[in-house]
């Protein structure tokens, strides 16, 4: 009986990644499940900090970190800079999940590699795009708090968080898939470019549906939706009222990552807290 080949579609792709917890390792493992040369680098001496996880964390990195290659570089130092440097023009994307500012503060930037390689398509995720939050780090549960996904997945009453890290992996993907829409991009134009995926935007992703259903205004176009406990009482999920002071909750087209293009603006006191 003859083997199957495995698919490889991104044979001959190298991709750096810089990343913890499971937002970042998750999109390098798809990176890695379609071929790609992944080449994880970690903080040297100890490496990623998720290795001596235990408890809920206990699996992150086995769970996200397979098919990878390793190396620990102390970024901090002129020997990790020098190491940095080299690798750099060899590969065609970097992906981090840093929080804001990160990356820069330790000479990898998007301004600061693209000086090195034109062609890098530089992922960064994060927790909210392009917008007043920019700033904020944020936690896949606390996304799915502000957004009103933990209000539908929950009782009446009581919101609770989905049973599996689902908003982080699917930031990781949706970044993914602008990741490799930059790389067709570059075929074209032979430059690299900077995208993005963020963890409130895939939220906001999740509960669209809902929030057209509940008539939540979608583009400036709606009415208000009714209170969360008559959501329950007419057999639906409630979903978070996005500006309880009064102001007008939206779920609009705003700029970021290529394969997703939502953001919220809030107008009035209820605006959510980073």
């Amino acid at each position: 009986m003859s083997q199957i080949p495995l698919a490889t579609p991104l044979a001959g792709i190298r991709v750096l990644e810089f990343s913890h917890t499971v937002m970042g390792p998750t999109a390098g493992l798809v990176f890695a499940e379609l071929g790609a040369d992944v080449i994880k680098v970690e903080p040297a001496p100890n490496g990623d900090h998720t290795r001596g996880l235990g408890g809920f964390g206990a699996g992150f990195f086995a769970a996200f970190n397979r098919n990878k290659r390793s190396l620990a570089v102390d970024l901090k130092c002129e020997e990790g800079q020098a190491v940095i440097q080299r690798l750099v023009p060899t590969a065609d994307v970097i992906l981090e999940n840093f929080g804001p500012g990160t990356m820069e503060r330790l000479g990898c930037g998007y301004e600061q590699l693209a000086a090195l390689n034109s062609r890098l398509v530089y992922l960064a995720l994060k927790g909210y795009l392009a917008g007043p939050y920019e700033h904020r780090p944020a936690l896949d549960e606390v996304v799915q708090f502000q957004t009103g996904l933990a209000f539908m997945t929950g009782p009446p009453g009581q919101p609770l968080r989905a049973g599996a890290s689902v908003i982080d992996i699917m930031g990781a993907v949706f970044g993914v898939v602008a990741a490799q829409a930059a790389l067709r991009e570059r075929e074209i134009t032979g430059k690299g470019q900077r995208v993005s995926s963020a963890l409130f935007e895939s939220a906001a992703f999740l509960i669209a549906m809902d929030a057209v259903r509940r008539g939540i205004r979608i583009a400036g176009i709606g009415r208000r939706p009714p209170p969360r406990d008559q959501c329950h009482a007419a057999g639906g999920a409630g979903l978070a009222d996005p500006c309880p002071a009064g102001g007008a909750g939206h779920i609009a087209p705003g700029r970021g990552c290529a394969a997703l293009r939502a953001v919220q603006r809030v107008v009035g006191a209820g605006g959510p807290a980073g």
